[in-house]
């Protein structure tokens, strides 16, 4: 596509495509066109002045899980490096799971507007009428990458590559069963990872850099540790294997010490990789030309330290939605500055917009604000704003001082970070205001959240769409591998009355070939396996065995996990005549040899029009 005629360029394909898809096309190249009205065109603005942007967000870290903030369980000196050279958030707001802080973070709008709602099962979508931070620089002329966890979409056009991203590499799952080496996905292509995960991810973030160096990137590394598995290298985790653990979490009866040591290794690790990082910018001579950012997803997935704050991963009390957030831009941004007043992962979209001197015109409102000012020190004065955490039917409200939880108890936490003392009764005013706006903007996310419980997953915007177990249906005797179904396959299918289901919107009528990930014990070899789809079927006889075992896991440092990862074979099932439309797909069985049927980790449609 040319980028100079982004309208022109795009008007035949937005005639090829579905309902739902022409929807995406014109909003998104709408405020394209907006863009073009209001600013310099991209492609003719003087990319050069403008700074490199680095994200780095890590997954399960909590407040705590640095020693700039008192932890000496671990040292963490290049991240800490973030705060001491750049700007620290002191109250920075997350959401209380993993996929919608991302999708916050993509956007600058609360998550339920995003059309996420979850994390798994297809609940972790993000619209892909959403325009997001990797569109914005990558409409300024930037190049973009992500190189982790994407974890808002995995078929296009949720896919990271639809979203502004030129290049990715890592998974687009919620979380992954395995850490060395395992199945991964480069621009929509499997493939095999090099290594422990989170050195894989800088390793590829590093070769982005390099080579964009002499051109503006924007590169997206979002970190899949502390998450379980709780797999880690040998160098970083006999530090801590038997070593005493103080300060511990407030409560510490509750505290499971083997998983606070491995947390702290991952951390530990994490940290490695963003000295690696920094030392490469460095090395590049591109400090004073790149922004760094570093922050969290949510609170620590387990009870450990976090400063004495109540609530972990999944709570929207404070512990939950705390986030340690350093911006360092070195020569523009004064070292050691500390910011008191609320902000959150929704401020970073317009603020980054800022730094970097892109004039936009959001195409739908956004509920972030720019911190430039702050960061600036251009204005001393700063309104209090409310920020809400949302959890299913559950809302909390933040002020700069106060948060009213979700049971309508108030606390001051300048005094009271555990949240042990009500203090809605000294303050009856500013707890009828919160509880109002607490109700209004709980029945505003309710209705998001209800205009999109209906999506089927989408097949056929690009060549290949692959279905996952994790967002499949089992029925019968099938069930998945592990209780999370994020990376689970599915296994247990011992009847020919057997199946799974996925709910599909086809994008374009066509022939699809249709292709089975899959294993199979060799007693089972000769069963047949089909798909279909509406009046449309295929099948073929499984006619080699492929029965691996699970991969070991040597470094999981937690004891009963519950993630388990193997390889798979593939098996064409021939071709389907889809029409464009929602539809069903279904994997079904006949004419079994053995004990069992397969195990399956996906179904594959590739269009062979």
């Amino acid at each position: 596509m040319n980028r100079c005629h982004p309208i022109q360029g795009n008007l035949l394909i937005e005639a090829r495509l579905p309902s739902l898809f022409r929807t995406f096309a014109r909003s998104k190249f709408a405020f394209l066109a907006g863009l073009l009205l209001v600013s310099t065109p991209p492609c003719l603005a003087d990319v050069g002045t403008r700074p490199n942007v680095v994200v780095i967000l890590t997954d399960d870290q909590g407040w705590g899980d640095l020693s700039v903030h008192g932890n000496r369980n671990l040292s963490t000196p290049h991240i800490d490096s973030l705060a001491r050279d750049g700007v620290t958030l002191e109250q920075f707001l997350v959401c209380s799971v993993c996929a919608p802080t991302r999708a916050e973070f993509l956007t600058g709008r609360y998550y339920p507007r995003t059309g996420v709602s979850g994390v798994s099962t297809g609940q972790e979508r993000l619209n892909p009428d959403e325009f997001t931070i990797g569109e914005l620089f990558q409409d300024a002329g930037y190049a973009t990458g992500i190189f982790g966890k994407w974890h808002n979409g995995t078929q296009p056009p949720y896919h990271p590559n639809d979203q502004g991203f030129n290049e990715f590499y890592g998974f687009t799952s919620g979380h992954w069963g395995h850490y060395f080496s395992p199945p991964l996905e480069h621009n929509g292509t499997l493939v095999r990872g090099n290594g422990y995960v989170a050195d894989d991810f800088t390793d590829h973030a590093i070769e982005f850099i390099r080579k964009h160096r002499e051109q503006k990137f924007f590169c997206y590394l979002p970190f899949n540790t502390p998450h379980s598995p709780m797999m880690v290298d040998d160098r970083f985790y006999d530090k801590f294997e038997d070593a005493a653990i103080d300060p511990r979490h407030r409560d510490p009866q509750m505290e499971d010490l083997s998983m606070t040591r491995a947390a702290l290794a991952m951390c530990e690790n994490i940290d490695w990789n963003v000295g690696r990082l920094l030392s490469e910018i460095e090395g590049l001579h591109l400090s004073e030309q790149t922004i760094v950012v570093f922050f969290c997803d949510n609170g620590p997935n387990s009870y450990r330290f976090n400063g004495g704050m109540k609530g972990k991963k999944g709570s929207i009390d404070e512990g939950g939605v705390r986030s340690p957030c350093f911006i360092r831009w070195q020569g523009q941004i004064d070292g050691g500055t500390r910011i008191e007043h609320l902000t959150a992962a929704l401020d970073l979209m317009p603020t980054l917009a800022d730094l970097a001197g892109i004039d936009w015109q959001p195409p739908k409102p956004i509920d972030g604000k720019s911190l430039m000012p702050l960061i600036r020190r251009s204005q001393v004065t700063w309104p209090e704003r409310t920020i809400f955490s949302i959890r299913g039917n559950q809302v909390s409200a933040r002020t700069d001082r106060f948060r009213l939880d979700a049971k309508g108890h108030l606390f001051d936490l300048q005094e009271d970070l555990a949240q042990s003392t009500d203090v809605a009764s000294r303050h009856p005013d500013l707890t009828a205001r919160l509880k109002k706006q607490v109700a209004e903007f709980g029945k505003s996310m309710r209705q998001s959240f209800d205009a999109n419980t209906d999506r089927p997953f989408t097949v056929g915007y690009r060549a290949k769409t692959r279905l996952p177990a994790r967002d499949g249906t089992p029925h019968g005797s099938i069930r998945r591998s592990s209780k999370a179904p994020n990376n689970s396959f599915f296994v247990n299918w011992v009847d020919e009355s057997d199946h799974i289901h996925w709910p599909i919107d086809v994008g374009q009528t066509g022939r699809y070939e249709a292709i089975v990930h899959y294993t199979c014990a060799p007693s089972n070899v000769g069963v047949r396996i089909g798909a279909a789809a509406s009046d449309a079927s295929t099948s073929a006889l499984v006619s080699v065995a492929f029965d691996p075992p699970l991969y070991a896991k040597p470094k999981e440092r937690v004891k009963e996990s519950h993630y388990f990862v193997k390889d798979f074979r593939v098996l064409s099932l021939g071709t389907l005549n889809l029409t464009q439309g929602r539809t069903t797909l279904r994997l079904f069985a006949s004419e079994p040899q053995g004990p069992g049927i397969i195990d399956v980790h996906s179904v594959e449609l590739s269009r062979i029009d």
